[in-house]
């Protein structure tokens, strides 16, 4: 990424001019030295607007869940301990309730208001927030966003304690605390719903703990930033600056120690319970429900947690159907769950598979090993009639083949060998290598499959969306995610609009199982052109509004709000290789449920937003999201959650700091080997000060020269 500069002046006056710009880049170094350790600003006076750390309109500041203060009058960053994230988790059937607690501490002996940023899964639906103070305890309400943020202002700035929770992306929320007094301890809950993940005959549970970092491309929009990141905000990610927090030092120990529990009622027999990268205790109840908690304690938030749980294995597509009538509305979830151990024809179309490999800074490592090994493991599965191609991308991005080719024992070894040779290195330049994988379109008999392997780590994920939509043609998007903590935003999302599905893998000895789980949807689709017909008495609206296609292992979530006289029974059509298929469901018998309002609005609100890569009104799909939000109690891109205390806390004159912390950097990450990649505008301190002395004296000797020519 390069920024766009003036031109420097011919003859002479070079000396001149570029003695002034090394007079200023010396002088600004020193403060870039200050935001490479830590991104603080300091606070302002009550009736002034916050500075970018300190507000909540400048988010992205941190992801740990803990903040740095100052303390006074030596200006001396002091770390305000978390003492515990507390994750509760109730799940119900193919639902889940999760109660998120933050307890902080204020080590310090000054007023402070801390701002920090945290992920969640990526459909979380976040409608509750409470904030307590010793003995009070203040239930937050939903606003939109701009009212939110003015009372939270008004709040923080008349000495009154606050919260503000806004969402950013929909997998990563900014949480800001204000008037924290010397010694208190206060403790944020934000509640939250989701819809859990049915795959491979099992369901699964994921709470990530750790914000990566994201890869920003794009040309400087301003040499003013929107926020404290180490990015500036450019064309393509107009909010860099807010979603690049700075990442804790290498060797610096890990922070922010996370305890999990859940409660599980999964509404059918349980085989098993496994976690795959955190030990667990399993505690079986005599009311067939399990209790699960870490056998290890407390872990460090640098990795997604799993929970899996596996139900008997059924032999043909099957379905469940859940209803919640709530406030004079009724809301129905129809899960169509696909078969096991069998597909649907006996012929396939011949594939034309092209391999998409991130081999980018981040991925450097395990990472990069567990995509290797995948892709291997994928040459492998190529029949004789099939075509193939393999692309590497980081700063660039590098075909194996000009086009296509046959999967003939010498391309397979070209490809082999093209792979062993691959390093990690370089930015996350995804829009060309995605562009190469979808363009010109598959030869003329041949199904193209594009299997793309990453972890995600970009800041542009609309950018991808809409070349996705404009791109993909009759192929099918199927993502892998890598590593520890991958974008699940982006990869669950890019999978959607490719009508194709989403893989991930977390550590190297997953590699078989879950590729070999791929490779089996890759093969045949289970159901296809699948429609839902509902009774003449009632009008549904549903989404999402176009179903994908059932793939081995995976099923098809509709949620729908319906009305008028629910009886009668809902027809679901495919097909089923070249034979016809279809189910009914009785709306009468369907089973009572909780959360099916919220997960339905969650889905609207989705589908609306998509509308916006479609060139939709963005006036008009604002109106509308806050509309359905607010009836919902729904944080959003366009409402937020705010907690106000009325009794003032902070002495009035008293001042409020206000500062930011560093992330952890995922598990199995190297540092060296993403900041060595990744577009970053601040460097180490010690570099910065060198720098800086090296950088000044040049300055004052080509001044020097400068006026002698004078």
């Amino acid at each position: 990424m390069t920024a766009h500069a003036r031109p420097a002046p011919a003859g002479m006056a070079w000396i001149g001019y570029f003695a002034g710009r090394l007079r200023r880049f010396a002088r600004a170094l020193p403060l870039a030295v200050v935001a490479a350790v830590a991104p603080v600003h300091a606070a302002d006076a009550p009736s002034q607007e916050p500075q970018a750390a300190a507000s909540s309109e400048k988010p992205g500041e941190q992801t740990s869940g803990s903040f740095l203060v100052r303390v006074r009058p030596s200006g001396r960053l002091v770390r305000s301990a978390a003492l515990a994230t507390d994750v509760k988790i109730a799940v119900s059937g193919t639902v889940a309730r999760a109660v998120v607690s933050q307890k902080f501490r204020n080590d310090s002996p000054d007023w402070v208001e801390g701002i920090y940023v945290f992920p969640l899964p990526e459909n979380a639906a976040v409608d509750r927030l409470r904030m307590q103070v010793g003995e009070r305890r203040i239930e937050g309400q939903v606003r939109e966003r701009e009212q939110a943020r003015a009372e939270y202002r008004a709040a923080r700035d008349n000495g009154r304690r606050a919260s503000l929770v806004e969402q950013e992306r929909p997998n990563i929320f900014t949480t800001s605390v204000a008037n924290l007094g010397p010694g208190e301890t206060l403790v944020v809950e934000m509640e939250y719903q989701q819809a859990l993940r049915y795959e491979d005959a099992s369901v699964s549970l994921r709470f990530p703990t750790v914000v990566a970092p994201r890869y920003i491309p794009g040309v400087p929009a301003s040499e003013a930033r929107g926020g404290p990141g180490w990015s500036a905000d450019t064309d393509k990610v107009p909010d860099a600056s807010r979603i690049t927090p700075p990442v804790a030092d290498a060797g610096e120990a890990p922070r922010n120690a996370v305890t999990i529990q859940v409660e599980l009622d999964a509404g059918f027999p349980v085989g098993e319970v496994t976690s795959r990268y955190h030990p667990i205790q399993v505690e079986k109840r005599d009311d067939g429900r399990f209790g699960v908690t870490l056998a290890a304690g407390p872990f460090p938030a640098d990795r997604d947690f799993e929970l899996t749980w596996r139900p008997a294995a059924v032999t043909v597509p099957s379905g469940s159907l859940f209803r919640e009538t709530r406030d004079g509305e009724t809301h129905l979830l129809l899960t169509l769950f696909p078969p096991a151990g069998v597909h649907a024809g006996e012929k396939r179309m011949p594939r034309e598979a092209i391999y998409v490999i991130d081999t980018s800074g981040s991925m450097h490592g395990a990472s990069l090993e567990q995509a290797k090994r995948a892709l291997l493991m994928a040459l492998r599965q190529l029949g004789g009639a099939d075509r193939f191609n393999v692309i590497e991308f980081n700063s660039v991005t590098q075909a194996l083949f000009a086009a296509p080719r046959e999967a003939t024992s010498k391309n397979l070894e070209a490809a082999r060998q093209f792979v062993g040779r691959l390093r990690a290195t370089g930015g996350t330049e995804m829009a060309p290598a995605l562009a190469a994988a979808l363009d010109p379109p598959a030869k003329e008999g041949f199904l193209r499959q594009v299997v793309f392997m990453t972890d995600g780590a970009v800041g542009n994920e609309d950018e991808l969306f809409v070349l996705i939509r404009r791109e993909l043609g009759g192929s099918r998007l199927f993502t892998v995610g890598i590593g520890s903590a991958p974008n699940s935003h982006f990869m669950t999302r890019a999978a959607q609009l490719g009508r194709g599905s989403f893989t991930y893998i977390g550590d190297v000895a997953e590699v078989g199982e879950r590729m070999g789980a791929l490779f089996a949807k890759l093969e045949y689709p289970v159901l296809s052109d699948i429609t839902v017909e509902w009774p003449a008495s009632v009008a549904a609206e549903g989404y999402p509004k176009k179903l994908p296609d059932l793939y081995l292992g995976e099923p098809v979530v509709l949620s729908a709000r319906a009305e008028g006289l629910l009886e009668g029974k809902v027809v679901v059509r495919g097909q089923a290789g070249d034979r016809p298929w279809v189910a009914r469901y009785d709306l009468a018998r369907a089973h009572g449920g909780k959360g099916m309002g919220v997960i339905w609005a969650r889905r609207k609100i989705e589908s609306l937003t998509d509308s916006l890569l479609e060139g939709a009104d963005r006036d008009k799909v604002r109106e509308d999201v806050v509309d359905i939000a607010l009836r919902h109690h729904l944080v959003t891109r366009y409402t937020s959650l705010v907690a106000v205390d009325v009794t003032p806390a902070r002495p009035a004159g008293e001042p409020l700091d206000s500062q930011a912390m560093p992330v952890n950097l995922p598990a199995g990450w190297s540092h060296d080997a993403v900041f060595g990649s990744l577009p970053r505008t601040a460097t180490p301190a010690a570099l910065h000060l060198i720098a800086a002395f090296v950088l000044g004296l040049l300055a004052l000797l080509l001044h020097a020269m400068a006026r002698r020519q004078a």
